[in-house]
């Protein structure tokens, strides 16, 4: 292991080769050829006009989700290695993107049926089926060589580095801080570095 100056081991990093193959380390998704995504103001209008008619759930501005009466908006995982994000709630709409990541954290908005209405940490997304998703809860680096400390005190002993990018698993959580997880690393970590953790969601 490398040391500096004074002869302290370096904290080791976890390294995103999956982000590192891609034009956008965090473009874990595809277009899918000859589709064009909706505008989101004209969905967004057609939406209201669609809750109004009764013919698709109200979504993200209800507390409770209409099918599985959790809570709305939530945080969920990717389950599968690749999952269809369609335009609307059944297998006859059109396939605007394909999430390629397991374990990729994604925002739940909306509940209709089997399908849930998804979005990842740049907006995009869609309905995907429900067996595309896990309850088990992750999160996306979002600060460059995130330190990752033994306590959650930045006073403690920095026990792992994380790239931007890197997708780990989400223990406890305070108001401030995240206890994270990601190739064999463990350790807390500022909440404000992470997305897929609400800034005031607490964990046991």
């Amino acid at each position: 292991m490398a040391q500096d100056k004074a002869g302290h081991k370096n904290p080791k990093a976890i390294e995103t080769t999956f982000f590192r193959s891609k034009i956008n380390k965090y473009k874990s998704r595809q277009a899918v050829s000859g589709s064009r995504p909706v505008k989101r103001r004209f969905l967004a209008i057609v939406s209201v006009f669609l809750i109004a008619a009764g013919a698709l759930p109200a979504s993200a501005q209800d507390k409770r989700g209409p099918v599985t009466n959790l809570p709305l908006p939530r945080y969920v995982s990717m389950k599968a290695a690749e999952g269809n994000v369609r335009r609307g709630p059944s297998l006859t709409h059109r396939i605007d993107w394909v999430f390629k990541r397991r374990g990729m954290p994604l925002q739940i908005t909306a509940e209709y049926g089997n399908w849930r209405k998804v979005q990842d940490r740049d907006g995009a997304g869609g309905w995907v089926h429900y067996a595309l998703l896990s309850g088990v809860r992750t999160v996306l680096i979002e600060a460059e060589m995130l330190p990752v400390y033994i306590n959650p005190d930045p006073n403690t002993q920095v026990s792992a580095q994380f790239e931007s990018g890197v997708v780990a698993r989400l223990g406890s959580c305070s108001i401030d801080w995240c206890y994270v997880s990601a190739g064999g690393y463990r350790g807390w970590t500022l909440k404000s570095n992470l997305w897929g953790v609400d800034p005031s969601e607490v964990r046991e």
